[in-house]
């Protein structure tokens, strides 16, 4: 994988990630009684990218619609095994223990047994579990009607013989005048009374009385009693509140209007003998019944948990199987079919590191399957652009994945992921700097990377998911928070003199009160990092803002030229030599000779000490060149470079923008001139000519789209050189934020509580310092600087060089099918 790639020579290191991999279309042709199986080996190789060569086919109008409908159906019956699973609270086994070569079409046969055994258990179970809610709202009708019952018959009876008694008494002044008349009435035409019993809603009860009480005009009388518990009710399956009724009526149009209303509230009627012998035997035989139900429930309940406990042990093979066959037939179907109709042609990319492999997987297939013809292997030339394939680990995989979020690389252009390892972390470590946060970061990455194997197999949720997967970037930017806290000299904004004792000490005792009025230096400078003595001074924040503010611009334009100098080895290894001479040349020295020299302006003057204004310098070297700078200089003969360099940034303005498109217009006539007709070249060879940074190759060249392009390009850079480099001083501002809001914390909470000498204080003070810590400055000031970082590399780095508009290789293999789904 060190060889060097394509036409770049020896431009490029030879790094895995610095160019994609080299990609080539190669040609299947596979015998139709082998397909099958060439697919299944290429699939588990995980090296093919197939090309659609049915595009213009429905989906069912393709070969093979009918096994992908198969597999439909065979993956429809697992989600519905799967779903029974979950309701019975069973896991599928994560390895199959029997049954491991079991086929397709043995596999379609079972599926569908097991599928109707378990409905049929389903239903059976449904009709039973029904029927048993039946007989248990049944037998609370029995208890709570025939309680109601026996207490009016007492009631009644007792009646009777009070009336009795006072008839024997004789008349007096009390006895009713109607008694004897109601006693003595026409006997041929007695009041029939009939009833219903039944359970009903309780939150609808008073609505279901109010409702009777309307239909029959009054002429009824209804009985309610709450039965305590909820019972499950027979049509729904779930638990309800509900009273037990018992409504008396008169005729048979009240028995009609009663009966319809019970239907349309969903009250449940159940058959009641007022005779209390009838009673008891029904209370027994239902008593029974519930008995016997339950016990056929139980054991039907048994046979499901065997019968999913079965399916649960091949569950996974199976979901597996149906998977890579459904995959399968999908590759087959982007076959085209010979006209023979005894070959299938594929197209597909795939790395040329893959060839010997891939031809080894078809002469396995064809041994394998006892075909007499092998299936044909070849490279074809084609001046369409390949996909993107980086090929990546744990460790450089998430990195990759930012860069591709902004976009998928061009075939074989720089990749930044090379240089985002490090600056990527770094740039977030400078906003980030503080050694006991990072030390925090550091022991919470840890605990992700060490429980990765048994991580990897779980469901952590959105946040959490995206932690692990980027728990190798945490790690490097916790790294290089401590790293950078080391130098800022801050644990919790506290500093230590870890590498050696201070340079400055104090005259007397009168420069103790945050002040460097009295320090006098004692010894050599601090050897690593900001000097302790610097924290709590009065000139602590002038410092840090002179210091910080510097090294931002000087990241910034170290990372800006490093993406000015990939465009570079891009232009090489495209051979593209005007993006060298018209491109890279112009961009490097219009942005040295302003923001170049800026930093040069800044180590001259830490290195000599001198009280020169840069922002004097720089602004007056645009508006009064020729003056002379006086106490700003900072070297002999500044004033005449400062005229170069001005001269040069003005020049290299035109430069960028006027002759790439006249010289890309030339070359276009020049290719065009008799030349409609041009040789095949090597596959390598082709691929670099077709994916070069000429972007009208054999297109209609629009010479006013070129120019306008490339004016638009060369006023981005210009406005982007100012912008991207004022960008940068976001490393100071959040670096300060940082360190200030650590400061405030300590001094304002964690400091103040140990001032008052009180337990219960110090322990308050100490959990709103842990808190205020991991909230604010570990969660989002670490997703601050993370999206800050985010942005320069994006913005300021990758443009420079990073076209971005290239697509990713997606393989056929059966390692992604979790993925996919």
């Amino acid at each position: 994988m060190g060889e060097r790639r394509g036409g770049g020579g020896g431009c490029c290191p030879p790094m895995d990630l610095m160019r994609s991999e080299p990609m080539q279309l190669v040609q299947l042709i596979i015998p139709i009684e082998s397909a099958h199986l060439t697919i299944s080996y290429v699939g588990d190789l995980g090296l093919i990218q197939f090309k659609d060569l049915n595009a213009e086919k429905s989906p069912f109008q393709r070969t093979y619609a009918t096994q992908i409908k198969r597999c439909g159906e065979m993956a429809r019956k697992l989600r519905f095994f799967r779903e029974q699973m979950v309701q019975a609270g069973i896991s599928p086994a994560a390895k199959s223990v029997t049954q491991n070569g079991i086929k397709i079409d043995d596999l379609e046969v079972k599926l569908g047994e097991l599928e109707v055994e378990l409905t049929e258990i389903n239903a059976n179970n449904e009709k039973l579990q029904r029927t048993h809610n039946e007989l248990i709202e049944y037998k609370l009708v029995l208890e709570k009607a025939g309680e109601f019952f026996y207490s009016a018959q007492k009631s009644a009876t007792a009646q009777q013989r009070e009336i009795a008694s006072q008839n024997v008494g004789g008349d007096s002044i009390d006895t009713p005048l109607l008694m004897e008349h109601s006693i003595s009435g026409d006997a041929s035409k007695p009041v029939q009374l009939g009833f219903f019993t039944g359970l009903v809603s309780r939150e609808t009860s008073m609505t279901f009385e109010r409702i009777l009480f309307r239909a029959t005009r009054g002429n009824m009388f209804m009985r309610q009693v709450a039965v305590e518990n909820p019972v499950i009710d027979p049509a729904s399956g779930e638990k309800v509140e509900k009273n037990v009724f018992v409504v008396f009526y008169s005729g048979e149009r009240a028995k009609s209007k009663i009966l319809k209303i019970c239907e349309a509230f969903g009250a449940n009627r159940y058959p009641f003998s007022e005779d209390l012998i009838k009673q008891a035997r029904m209370m027994t035989e239902v008593s029974g019944r519930l008995s016997e139900l339950k016990t056929t429930i139980d054991a039907g309940l048994t046979h499901r948990g065997s019968l999913l406990h079965s399916i649960a042990d091949q569950y996974e093979q199976w979901n597996i199987l149906v998977k890579r066959e459904k995959s399968i037939y999908h590759s087959l179907n982007m076959l085209s079919m010979d006209v023979t109709k005894k070959c299938l042609v594929a197209e597909g990319w795939s790395p040329v590191f893959a060839a010997k492999q891939i031809q080894d997987a078809l002469e396995r297939a064809t041994f394998d399957s006892n075909s007499q013809v092998g299936a044909i292997f070849q490279v074809l030339h084609t001046r369409e652009s390949p996909p993107t394939y980086f090929r990546t680990n744990k460790f450089t995989s998430a990195f990759q994945e930012i860069v591709d979020a902004y976009g998928i690389a061009k075939y074989q252009e720089a990749n930044p992921t090379v240089f985002t390892v490090v600056t990527f972390p770094f740039l977030f470590a400078v906003m980030f700097g503080d050694w006991g946060h990072g030390i925090c970061l550091l022991l919470a990455t840890l605990v992700l990377i060490f429980r990765e194997r048994k991580l990897a197999n779980q469901k952590l949720g959105d946040i959490l998911d995206m932690m692990f997967g980027g728990r190798y970037v945490i790690l490097m930017m916790a790294l290089f928070s401590i790293y950078t806290g080391l130098i800022y000299n801050e644990f919790f904004s506290v500093p230590f003199e870890l590498f050696g004792r201070s340079a400055y000490a104090c005259r007397d005792l009168s420069c103790r009160d945050a002040s460097t009025a009295g320090l006098i230096k004692v010894g050599d400078a601090y050897p690593f990092g900001v000097d302790p003595v610097w924290h709590g001074s009065r000139s602590e924040l002038p410092f840090l803002n002179s210091l910080k503010m510097k090294m931002s611009i000087l990241l910034g334009v170290a990372q800006m030229n490093l993406g000015i100098i990939l465009s570079y080895f891009n232009a090489i290894f495209f051979r593209s030599s005007i993006n060298v001479w018209f491109q890279f040349i112009p961009q490097i020295i219009f942005l040295n000779s302003l923001f170049g020299y800026l930093s040069v302006l800044i180590i001259v003057k830490w290195c000599t000490g001198s009280q020169a204004d840069l922002y004097h310098v720089m602004i007056y070297m645009f508006l009064s060149p020729t003056d002379d700078l006086g106490e700003n200089q900072l070297f002999p003969g500044q004033k005449i470079a400062q005229l170069v360099l001005l001269f040069l940034a003005l020049v290299s303005v035109p430069w960028m923008l006027l002759p790439k498109p006249f010289l890309l217009k030339m070359q276009h006539e020049q290719r065009h001139q008799g030349q409609l007709y041009m040789p095949l070249q090597g596959t390598e060879e082709t691929l670099q000519v077709d994916s070069s940074h000429e972007p009208h190759g054999h297109e209609e060249f629009e010479f006013s789209e070129v120019f306008v392009h490339q004016l638009i390009h060369t006023i981005e850079f210009v406005l982007g050189a100012v912008s991207n480099t004022a960008s940068y001083l976001r490393l100071w501002a959040l670096s300060l934020a940082h360190s200030e809001l650590s400061s405030v914390f300590f001094d304002k909470v964690l400091l103040l509580a140990w001032g008052y000498n009180n337990v219960i204080i110090l322990i308050v003070g100490i959990i709103v310092f842990i808190c205020a810590t991991v909230g604010v400055l570990l969660v989002m000031e670490t997703l601050s600087a993370f999206l800050h970082a985010l942005r320069l590399h994006w913005v300021e780095f990758q443009n420079k060089f990073y076209e971005g508009d290239g697509y990713k290789f997606y393989p056929f293999s059966f390692m992604l099918l979790d993925e996919d789904e």
